[in-house]
């Protein structure tokens, strides 16, 4: 089980990530962050809301664009949700409807961005029972057929320092293909800024757009970094 900090750096592009860990001091954590390498990519913000969410929003005056922006993150009284797309607000609404975590993260596509067609990324975390957790991922096959693969991973009874990263994509500094499946990851973090500084300095620091650390039942709470490029 490789350090954070070493499985990012040796991934010359990773995309967006989702991490769920527990850090030093038992604290269990959600993590998301944003790279990009177009000037639309880049020209992005992660902010909280009135409402309390977490959202990705242009950074200046451009159009929407339902593939950069979206809800990251969303919370319930029982629910957390984040993830890099809009399949976040499906899987939450599914979830207030009152679906199993396995059946709200079903049917979800990857993106329609050929030639990578980059996955959907998705946790739930319990905000009730002892850090418990689903990642989802719907990926495209890695031959011709288009039909979606999707992958779901159920996490409980983190160790201290341990967690689980996925990410859209991992680069060589060539080639960009999709990310593995899900890496365990080990973090050296004792709090919860200790995370946002391990993760933040791993990430490509030409590439960095934004990264947030929060606690189930806390997203007003988020601790947000962002690049000079983007507002707060």
């Amino acid at each position: 089980m490789d350090l954070l900090k070493n499985v990012l750096a040796d991934n010359d592009y990773p995309g967006r990530g989702v991490l769920w860990c527990t850090i030093g001091d038992g604290t269990t954590l959600g993590a998301y962050f944003l790279t990009g390498r177009s000037p639309a990519s880049q020209a992005r913000t992660l902010h909280r809301t009135s409402a309390g969410e977490l959202i990705v929003a242009p950074s200046d005056a451009r159009e929407h664009d339902h593939l950069r922006h979206y809800v990251a993150a969303r919370q319930s009284p029982n629910w957390l949700v984040f993830g890099n797309g809009e399949q976040v607000s499906t899987v939450a609404d599914r979830l207030a409807c009152g679906q199993a975590p396995l059946l709200a993260l079903d049917g979800l596509d990857y993106e329609p961005d050929p030639p990578i067609f980059t996955p959907r990324l998705t946790v739930i975390a319990d905000n009730h029972e002892g850090g418990q957790a689903w990642f989802g991922a719907a990926r495209h096959s890695a031959g011709d057929r288009t039909a979606t693969n999707r992958l779901t991973l159920h996490i409980s009874d983190l160790s201290p320092s341990e967690g689980v990263l996925m990410t859209t994509y991992h680069s060589n500094g060539q080639e960009i293909a999709t990310g593995a499946p899900f890496t365990e990851i080990r973090t050296t973090a004792e709090t919860c800024g200790d995370l946002l500084d391990e993760l933040w300095s791993a990430l490509p620091p030409h590439l960095r757009i934004a990264a947030a650390v929060f606690t189930p039942r806390d997203l007003a709470g988020s601790s947000i970094r962002q690049t000079s490029r983007t507002r707060a």
